[in-house]
Formats: C-alpha cells, structure tokens, sequence
C-alpha cells in the first residue's frame, strides 16, 4: 500500500493505493487556506476508512512541487516527518508530470506542455509524453528533454510561443501565446490518486528515499524566502 498527499493544487488531497495504482481511499477538500489544519485528520482518516495504518504502507508519495510554496512545504514537511517516525522511504512527484498525466485521463493526451501559473509574469513549464515502459500497469506520461538541452521542469515568459503545436495543459495555458489551432486545457487538477499512480511507477523503477532527501522543487529559488533574506527593503 502507499499513501500520497497534495496540498500544491489548492487542496488538501490524501489517497490510499494498492501496489496495482488501484485507489482504496482518497478525500479531497478544496481550498487551500487550512490545509496546515486538514492534513494530519485527513491522513487519519484515510486510514481509518481503509481500515489499514502507516505499517502498512510501502513509501510516502507527496507533490514535490514546483507550485505554491506554502503548499509545496505543508506536504513536504508531513512526508518528512512521518517518514523519520515510521521509518518509510518517500517519492517525490513533479506537480508538472501530475497535470499532464490527469490530461492523458481526462483527455487522451498522449503529447502535452504543462504550464501551472506561477504569478509575476511567469509559468512553471514542462513537456511530457505517454510512455509505458516502466514496467507498471497503467501507461505514465514521462518528461521530454527541452529542445535547447535545459532542465525538464523551467520557467516560461508570460505570452511565450512553445516550440511544438501540441496542446497544452494547466491553468497557465492561456497565459502563453498559441500557435493557431493550438488547444489549451486549463482546467485540469490533479488529485493525490494522480500523485500516488506517478510516485508507484516511479517507486517501481527507482525506489524511494529518506527524509532527508525528499526534497521541494520550486525553480523560483529565491521566491520562498522573506524579502528581509532577499536583501530588499
């Protein structure tokens, strides 16, 4: 069994999953103002309902971002600390890969840009397409190498044109400039089921890791920070 958590895509998100990607559990609340105080009783009560505990759990699945920074660090901090309580190895999965494999659900997408707004003119960008060689049952949209060799995760202009005429996904779709006839999906939100059938395939492939090592990715680096620690008034 696994148990993932979302609290990136302005939501409190927690599934239980069988070693298959089949969903024993999930409960989801939107909005994201309490999810500091959702998360621990949604936890619990997953596992309740599924009459299991964090014993019987193979690894911890969180979205490690890159998205809302509050978000991005309530779920990182829960996976970390239950990791060192239960000894649980944990796998972080892209907020980037997550939207496009919900596109590929909900849509059939088997090509797609995600692009997730991440406010002062930018967006958090990735291309991904449908592979299913990772020795799992269900097919897992896998990231494509930028065109120009950069990382597969970065962040786009506003009114940027992408490169390819495929559609893209996300709520920051229609803050880039389309080619004609380009489709752009923006409601598109993963839940943890998502999150957890990403994190299995990827716990398949390449295990987990310690807490230690689960970390946030935000790509704005400094953004986290106070303005005190960047240094402006």
């Amino acid at each position: 069994m696994f148990l993932a958590m979302d609290t990136v895509f302005d939501q409190c998100s927690i599934a239980i999953l069988d070693g298959s990607g089949k969903t024993v559990t999930c409960l989801t609340e939107t909005g994201k103002r309490m999810q500091t105080q959702q998360i621990l009783p949604m936890i619990d009560a997953a596992l309740a309902e599924s009459q299991l505990s964090l014993a019987d759990m193979q690894a911890l699945i969180f979205n490690r971002g890159p998205g809302a920074f509050s978000g991005i660090r309530i779920n990182t901090a829960v996976v970390q600390a239950l990791s060192v309580a239960h000894d649980l190895p944990c796998v972080g999965v892209s907020s980037l890969q997550a939207i496009a494999q919900c596109a590929y659900q909900q849509y059939g997408l088997a090509q797609v840009y995600s692009a997730l707004d991440a406010r002062m003119q930018q967006v958090y960008f990735g291309h991904y397409e449908l592979k299913n060689d990772s020795g799992f049952s269900s097919a897992i949209m896998q990231p494509v190498d930028m065109e120009n060799g950069d990382d597969t995760e970065r962040l786009l202009d506003y009114e940027r044109q992408t490169s390819l005429n495929i559609p893209i996904v996300g709520n920051g779709a229609g803050l880039l400039s389309l080619h004609e006839g380009q489709i752009g999906y923006d409601a598109v939100w993963p839940d943890a089921v998502i999150i957890g059938l990403l994190g299995i395939a990827q716990f398949m492939t390449t295990g987990g890791t310690d807490a230690a090592h689960a970390l946030p990715k935000y790509l704005r680096n400094q953004a986290w920070k106070t303005l005190k620690e960047q240094g402006k008034a």
